[in-house]
């Protein structure tokens, strides 16, 4: 059993080292739209590829240790964890790319307005996606649950950077393509705080053995 063991150890470090990838992939996205710099959302777009062979990667193992060791109870549950953990991380790749395509057509147009919101939008994501990252480490269910009541704030400045944009189209047709551009930097950057939550959801189902998705946790 001690091989098995080295194994689960061996994919945590790899699901770690592909989601190091992933919250390199976020930052530059948004630093690329902040910063005006196309290098950075190029960059982005490169480590595409990267971060789709890691998912592919991990599965395969998820899916060997599986097969071969028929685990159960705790081990088990963490290899259910690592399937969900990795796709979510593949998704939240996915959207950091979404965040870069708009950030190219952005950086070469006039800026609708100084850019506040979104960054600041930004760090509570890349806040969530550390921290659930942090308690999978650490498997730390009060850590994963301030995750899940930290989605709250995000959706909350999305509807507000919605708002705003809204009023900016109202005012000046002109701004309506890129403001439509930001609307959907805020809309990936909530998806990928939605994937940070479902990682939280997944220490504690690891760590508790508890669903609390959909509050199923109250449910009798």
């Amino acid at each position: 059993m001690r091989h098995f063991q080295d194994e689960l150890e061996a994919l945590q470090q790899r699901l770690l080292q592909m989601a190091g990838v992933v919250e390199s992939a976020i930052h530059c996205s948004v630093r690329s739209l902040v910063n005006r710099d196309e290098k950075e959302a190029v960059r982005v777009l490169e480590l595409e590829d990267r971060i789709n062979h890691m998912e592919i990667e991990i599965d395969d193992h998820t899916t060997r240790l599986m097969t071969l060791y028929q685990p159960m109870a705790r081990d088990m549950r963490f290899l259910t964890a690592a399937i969900k953990i990795n796709s979510d991380l593949e998704r939240m790749g996915d959207l950091a790319v979404n965040v870069a395509q708009r950030s190219l057509s952005l950086i070469r147009q006039p800026p609708v307005k100084p850019l506040v919101d979104i960054p600041h939008m930004a760090d509570l994501v890349e806040s969530m996606v550390q921290r659930s990252l942090d308690a999978f480490v650490r498997r730390d269910g009060a850590v994963a649950r301030q995750v899940l009541e930290s989605d709250d704030a995000v959706d909350d400045l999305k509807d507000a950077i919605y708002d705003e944009l809204v009023h900016f189209m109202e005012l000046d047709p002109s701004t309506v393509r890129r403001a439509v551009d930001l609307m959907f930097v805020a809309h990936n950057l909530e998806r990928i705080a939605d994937h940070a939550t479902n990682i939280g959801e997944d220490v504690l189902y690891l760590v508790k053995g508890i669903d609390v998705r959909h509050h199923a946790e109250n449910r009798g």
